[in-house]
């Protein structure tokens, strides 16, 4: 029941969120078209069956019954909908394909234009209201960090003290995994182990290794003490407090929150020696561990973290480098698929894993974070130059202003059909991609 309760908020996050973006993607070129005095016969979000629809004017607004897109439609032009009745006709006034080439571009950018500006007013308003939290550099470098298996696999180890990236200097923790780190050329972490300076290379493939379900990287150590004893639990019954700093497991040394679960793990369900510090005292306790590998309490991170608040107008360029940060990371991670450096099936998603990004959980912050991005990648893709897609559509109004000559309807009409096929077999290989990692 809670699994299914948990598929359900994913969906309704997506579902939302893509009508939102879809929404105004749409509207970007809806009112472009109106600008220019074309006639917008259709416009919907969301693909038919329609579920429900008005008329205003000469416009019908409605809501599709498939909400993973939506379209708008306007007369005189060869779209998805493939409608070609009355184009052998002669242009009307307000037909698409009667304006000149640079009014029919800038419809075809309408959409793509109000995705960015939705996307960076998303990162601008998140970064003012909440601000920047992160673990500066030197409070991590205090201890060091935590080597998971895909971190030492690339020459990292627990303890390292990462001082540099790609040979600059960086302020917060999280750029060690930022779109600067994985996707740059020949990246690499410059390191302080034992006094000693070593330079670790970051491979062309990390980004993949870092999109599969569940792997840990790289964070910091913490040092922690006990902050709340569940009633009941092993940890209650063995004396367990507040405040009380852990020094050592059945006779293992405990300095960092993440030592508690290797641990833990050997004992489960036995009584074992818990050694903690108390009021400058230090005490022995007898602790029973739980089947789950926990004592029963829950933990004070003693690592300070730095909090950076911004006015408005501060928070602007924030929001523009955090949804062009974005646009950059998709550029470069496509690049990468195309050079044979990351595997699609690693790095594609389809609606089924973008929900499973939303998580189960409704949290406003994470959700509306996710629409900004995913409205800053719809943007870029786009703008790519394949038929059906709005680049497809810049692409050939490019040539004809270029050229002074437009292809043909003929010739319109084939490549927005191939451009169809293109994207439902990415569409086809998404789904089947995410569905056989779920399964699998």
């Amino acid at each position: 029941m809670e699994s299914l309760l948990e598929g359900l908020v994913m969906a309704a996050q997506l579902i939302l969120a893509l009508s939102i973006l879809v929404g105004v993607h749409e509207f970007g070129h809806l009112i472009a078209a109106r600008l220019f005095g074309m006639r917008v016969e259709q416009y919907s979000i969301g693909f038919p069956p329609k579920i429900f629809g008005f008329k205003v004017g000469q416009t019908e607004y409605s809501l599709g019954a498939i909400p993973l897109g939506g379209f708008v439609k306007i007369s005189g032009m060869i779209d998805e909908s493939l409608d070609t009745e009355g184009l052998s006709e002669e242009p009307k006034p307000w037909e698409f394909r009667s304006k000149p080439a640079w009014q029919r571009l800038i419809v075809m950018m309408g959409g793509i234009i109000v995705n960015v500006i939705t996307g960076i007013l998303i990162f601008v308003f998140m970064t003012y209201v909440n601000g920047v939290s992160y673990f500066p550099k030197e409070e991590v470098n205090k201890n060091g960090i935590m080597a998971y298996e895909l971190a030492q696999e690339i020459g990292l180890k627990t303890g390292d003290k990462i001082i540099k990236l790609n040979g600059h200097d960086y302020e917060n923790f999280s750029d060690l995994r930022s779109a600067e780190a994985i996707f740059a050329d020949n990246g690499y972490y410059t390191v302080e182990r034992n006094g000693e300076i070593i330079d670790i290379p970051i491979p062309g493939d990390l980004v993949e290794k870092l999109s599969e379900k569940n792997v840990k990287f790289i964070e910091p150590l913490f040092p922690f003490n006990v902050n709340q004893v569940a009633p009941g639990s092993g940890a209650d019954k063995g004396g367990l407090k507040a405040g009380d700093q852990i020094l050592s497991i059945a006779g293992e040394p405990v300095s960092f929150f993440q030592e508690l679960k290797p641990i833990l793990e050997q004992y489960k369900g036995q009584t074992i020696d818990v050694n903690v510090l108390r009021d400058g005292s230090s005490l022995t306790l007898p602790i029973k561990v739980d089947v789950d590998a926990t004592l029963g309490f829950s933990s004070e991170m003693l690592l300070a973290s730095k909090h950076q608040d911004y006015t408005f107008m501060q928070a602007i360029p924030e929001g523009v480098d955090m949804a062009f940060e974005t646009v950059w990371a998709n550029a470069k991670g496509l690049g990468k698929i195309f050079s044979g450096e990351v595997s699609a099936s690693k790095s594609i998603s389809s609606p089924i894993g973008i929900a499973q990004m939303y998580g189960g959980t409704w949290d406003w912050n994470r959700f509306w974070y996710l629409t900004g991005v995913i409205s800053m990648i719809l943007a870029f893709m786009n703008f790519l130059p394949i038929p059906a897609l709005d680049g497809g559509h810049v692409m050939f109004l490019t040539y004809e202003m270029i050229s002074g000559r437009a292809p043909s309807d003929k010739f319109l009409e084939v490549a927005q059909k191939a451009g169809m096929v293109i994207l439902l077999s990415i569409m086809v290989f998404a789904i089947g991609n995410d569905l056989f990692k779920n399964l699998f």
